[in-house]
């Protein structure tokens, strides 16, 4: 039978005895392999409990001998309880070894947890799966994570006292992160709030989520764009000892500026401007911007975008001009600009 994501949801939070087994595919090899987690451990427990009655199996074995995956499904177990072979990253061409599994299968056998990569409407072992009655085939998408899958990842991660911004901003940091990476700061983040009675708050969020590799230069832009001069020269020097190039900081500086040229361009002005931005804003950051677009408004961010542009096309031509001191100059010139 074919299986939609929310057949698989409740198929995880109440495992089905009857079915032989499930073949889960998809083209990111993470998303796969996180849903062959949560049913594995909702079959047989999580790790450690039930990993006596998991059997391990890839699936280029079957290869060399189609009947062990039958034997690992007959074979009883010592331990009592369900049990599970996970069939690795299994291809058409294991598929008969698959179909006499599942031919064979009684009640009482292991079930087949098994992953496969993309695969075609036409693939035989995505059609023997569907086709089956007591199994069923579920494809995982590239799409970003529901709002129940979301809720679903916090109250694994121990999470329940959230309050609606620091929601907001995990849904837009689920849209940024690999489907890991979030679990992980869920994990980090339910690790920092255990024995904390307080509701997990925006600020939290942006503190704990991963830095990105651009988080050195936001100071340097945000001093920019609120008129801190001063600050400009420290920072340029740091950044210059840490081997940022000027036209990385005129890369950035314009993705910035355009930024706030964006939001200044919506008809619902700058707040609704900032809801529309992708990859999403959130956390402190988010209110940062956003003050900084409406301080700025459209004719001189505009401004702003002519400057650096100017001192691109400097970096970029034969002038002998040093290059840090070209962008400095002109950042300079923007802090000016903003306390016009």
């Amino acid at each position: 039978m074919k299986l939609s994501p929310r057949d698989f949801a409740r198929l995880v939070a109440k495992p089905d005895p009857a079915l032989s087994g499930v073949l889960i595919y998809g083209q990111d090899a993470m998303r796969v392999a996180l849903k062959r987690q949560e049913l594995i451990a909702a079959t047989i427990g999580p790790q450690g409990e039930g990993e006596m009655r998991l059997d391990r199996m890839a699936g280029a074995e079957l290869r060399r001998d189609a009947a062990q995956l039958l034997d690992a499904v007959k074979a009883q177990g010592f331990f009592p309880g369900p049990r599970v072979v996970f069939l690795d990253s299994v291809t058409d061409q294991g598929a008969e070894a698959v179909q006499a599994a599942l031919s064979e299968w009684r009640p009482g056998d292991a079930q087949i947890v098994a992953t496969a990569g993309a695969l075609k409407a036409s693939s035989k072992l995505r059609k023997l799966f569907e086709g089956a009655k007591a199994a069923g085939a579920v494809a995982i998408y590239d799409d970003p994570p529901t709002q129940q899958e979301i809720e679903a990842e916090l109250t694994r991660a121990g999470l329940s006292d959230i309050s609606p911004d620091a929601m907001r901003d995990l849904t837009a940091l689920s849209r940024l992160l690999d489907p890991g990476d979030f679990r992980q700061t869920l994990q980090k983040i339910a690790l920092y709030k255990h024995g904390d009675a307080t509701p997990l708050t925006p600020a939290e969020v942006a503190d704990l989520a991963p830095a990105s590799h651009e988080a050195a230069v936001d100071d340097l832009l945000h001093a920019v764009a609120e008129g801190e001069s001063a600050k400009i020269g420290p920072l340029m020097v740091r950044l210059h000892a840490q081997g940022v190039a000027a036209v990385t900081l005129a890369i950035m500086a314009m993705r910035h500026f355009r930024s706030l040229h964006a939001m200044n361009c919506d008809p619902g002005g700058p707040s609704a401007g900032i809801q529309r931005m992708k990859p999403p804003i959130f956390g402190p950051r988010r209110d940062r911007l956003l003050r900084q677009a409406q301080g700025w408004g459209l004719v001189r961010c505009e401004a702003a975008l002519a400057t650096l542009t100017e001192a691109d096309l400097t970096l970029r031509s034969s002038s002998n001009a040093p290059s840090m001191a070209v962008m400095e100059r002109a950042l300079i010139r923007l802090a000016m600009m903003a306390r016009r």
